[in-house]
């Protein structure tokens, strides 16, 4: 599979039907395959922190979530990692896989957003939905790593090998949520497929509304999300501004 490389992060050169078949394919292997929707903003963040980057380099799959990786990057095909969610689920349907909701800030979020998954995909088996448990990121020389309680870490495992999901939707939040993934997924022995969602739950559950399709179709998502959402500003200033400027700078 051939990458295009970005501020020294992978990323692979292929469109969404090609996606989905390597997916497919992910779901009959013999070993947990990590999906992973890089974006300007993680790209920027995998900069400061090597061990970030080091663990989205391990992914399966990294596809283009964001217009800025297709403005320095023309051949990439850019793949809403929100939408592909939506197809992974539509696959595991199809497929008659089990699919585990793991991640949000309220248990609340991640029930709705369970509901209403079944609501779209009727025959879709949700094997579980779960808030999981609090997450920090601590500094170190090389970037910085996961602390939380090994108790609560240890239950939310069980809970997940219990249920025997075939893929584990994980939102944490990015850089959490892929170290999450890469130091867990190998003790869930079901698990085919770990994918990095991010904020999709909150869009899933209605908390949050998605841009018009206009706005994502021109790139102008982040627009939307800061005039909704003021106090993302600094998020979209790392996703715009900072991100042309590594990029030219490591040009």
């Amino acid at each position: 599979m051939s990458n295009r490389e970005i501020l020294g992060v992978k990323i692979n050169l292929v469109n969404k039907t090609e996606a989905l078949q390597l997916a497919q394919n992910f779901l009959y292997s013999s070993k947990p395959n990590a999906i992973f929707t890089p974006n300007p903003e993680m790209l920027v963040e995998a900069s400061r922190d090597l061990e970030f980057k080091n663990i989205l380099n391990q992914g399966d799959l990294n596809i283009c979530d964001g217009f800025g990786l297709k403005l320095v990057a023309p051949k990439l095909t850019r793949i809403s990692g929100a939408d592909f969610m939506l197809d992974l689920c539509a696959l595991a349907e199809q497929e008659q896989k089990s699919v585990y909701l793991l991640g949000s800030d309220d248990s609340e979020i991640v029930e709705k957003a369970g509901q209403n998954l079944q609501q779209k995909f009727s025959r879709l088996k949700i094997a579980g939905t779960d808030h999981g448990y609090v997450i920090e990121l601590v500094k170190t020389e090389q970037g910085s790593i996961l602390q939380y309680n090994k108790d609560e870490r240890a239950e939310t495992i069980h809970r997940i090998i219990m249920s025997a999901p075939d893929i584990l939707l994980v939102a944490f939040g990015h850089n959490k949520q892929e170290k999450w993934i890469m130091e867990n997924v190998n003790e869930l022995p079901s698990v085919k497929i770990a994918m990095g969602v991010g904020g999709a739950f909150d869009y899933l559950s209605g908390k949050i509304k998605r841009a018009p399709k206009i706005f994502q179709k021109i790139g102008m998502e982040w627009l939307w999300r800061l005039i909704n959402e003021p106090k993302r500003i600094k998020r979209i200033w790392n996703a715009t501004f900072v991100f042309l400027y590594y990029f030219l700078r490591n040009k």
